[in-house]
């Protein structure tokens, strides 16, 4: 059976492309660039190159059509949040030759929205972070006001990572206030296209992750994770993260928000947990594959294999057990965090008080050798895409 990956030179499509291989599957791998951290693994069979999606998102999706009608993949894996995006738009024309396992375009597409998925929280009863819906600048003296009772500082965002504009689409980026001054200095400065903005106050406390696919609303598998070190190291992209127990509380609030949502497919709801009563509080939910998929495959959860098997339509038993105690460290991510910690002034960083000092953070990122500690691009039966991402490294330090 042939399977199209998309997002090939992205760590999860690499993730992907080993599972499937090593289940027999035969892989077709896309990217915009050449050659791909996923094109260039042994489990790769073919590759190919299509149009840059957040800069021509027309000509990608007229690519995508064209490679479909012409390989006729069984299943079609978007990976990142705009190709999965611009697939779901497309889902009737593809599914023609291919099935694309998500529900549809609106769940995708709401998912996708902080800005609705923190008002459907709101109305499932799920906590959040208090938060004001900036949705022009006209706005901003009542946010203030909605913020008086509330300890800066203040995380502000855009409802979408990824904003469409009349270039195609740009990352969006958060920001952080240490007062009032410094929210509406952020806000004089944003753009118009990012609107609707979100006010929040900062939770401090570990991020924990809900991994799931879904099949027609019914949850097939769940894992959990935890974050133990981020880029930039004030909270990001994991380097270090660890399997972990699926919390009861976590996994209920999940339930409501993907069941309402009528999933059908792969998700990751992230919630923080708020040291100031233990309570977990929903941050977001990436209706996609996400950063991490490699550690979950690591401790036993092949979230790839599975959502394959159910878009062919096999019966999948569901998955309900997994190794707690797995990590997965990607290196150069980490090396990028150390960097930033040691190099970057304090205040730059970002960084909440409890915050581990220069020397222990370095003591910590020293331990190369741990049980249960696997480095998520560096494979000894498939080299290349380590070595392919370490030459890009070292290009674009001393570049």
């Amino acid at each position: 059976m042939k399977i199209l990956v998309l997002d090939g030179n992205i760590r999860p499509a690499l993730a992907i492309t080993r599972s499937l291989g090593r289940a027999g599957y035969e892989l077709l791998v896309g990217a915009d660039k050449a050659p791909s951290l996923a094109s260039v693994s042994k489990y790769c069979d073919t590759s190919f190159i299509y149009p840059d999606p957040q800069k021509r998102p027309a000509e990608f999706g007229k690519c995508l059509i064209e490679v479909v009608r012409e390989k006729r993949p069984a299943v079609v894996l978007p990976v990142s949040e705009i190709t999965t995006l611009l697939t779901m738009r497309l889902k009737a024309e593809l599914e023609q030759f291919s099935v694309v396992p998500f529900q549809d375009y609106d769940s995708v597409n709401r998912a996708a929205s902080k800005y609705d998925v923190l008002n459907l929280a709101r109305r499932l009863d799920v906590p959040t972070p208090k938060t004001y819906f900036l949705k022009n600048r006209e706005q901003l003296p009542a946010a203030l006001a909605f913020f008086n009772n509330t300890k800066p500082p203040f995380v502000l965002k855009a409802s979408r990572s990824r904003v469409a504009n009349v270039d195609g689409y740009r990352t969006s980026a958060v920001a952080y206030a240490e007062d009032k001054q410094a929210v509406e200095k952020i806000i004089l400065n944003t753009e118009t296209s990012q609107y609707p903005i979100l006010i929040q106050e900062r939770i401090h406390g570990p991020g924990i992750g809900l991994f799931a696919c879904y099949d027609r609303g019914e949850p097939v598998a769940v894992f959990g994770h935890r974050r133990i070190r981020e880029k930039p190291p004030s909270g990001g992209v994991s380097v270090l993260r660890q399997s972990y127990p699926v919390n009861e509380t976590i996994q209920s609030r999940a339930h409501k928000l993907l069941r309402a949502l009528n999933w059908h497919g792969v998700a990751m709801v992230e919630f923080k947990q708020d040291l100031r009563n233990n309570d977990y509080k929903l941050m977001e939910i990436n209706g996609r594959f996400w950063g991490s998929l490699q550690l979950a495959i690591d401790a036993g959860v092949d979230f790839p294999l599975l959502l394959v098997k159910i878009a062919a339509g096999e019966k999948v038993a569901p998955v309900r057990t997994y190794n707690y105690d797995t990590k997965t460290r990607w290196l150069w991510g980490d090396i990028d965090a150390l960097l930033a910690r040691l190099f970057k002034p304090e205040k730059q960083l970002n960084l909440p008080k409890a915050f581990p000092g220069k020397a222990t953070y370095l003591r910590q990122f020293l331990r190369f050798r741990e049980a249960d500690m696997q480095y998520e691009l560096f494979r000894r039966e498939d080299l290349k895409p380590w070595l392919l991402e370490t030459y890009r490294w070292f290009r674009a330090y001393f570049a």
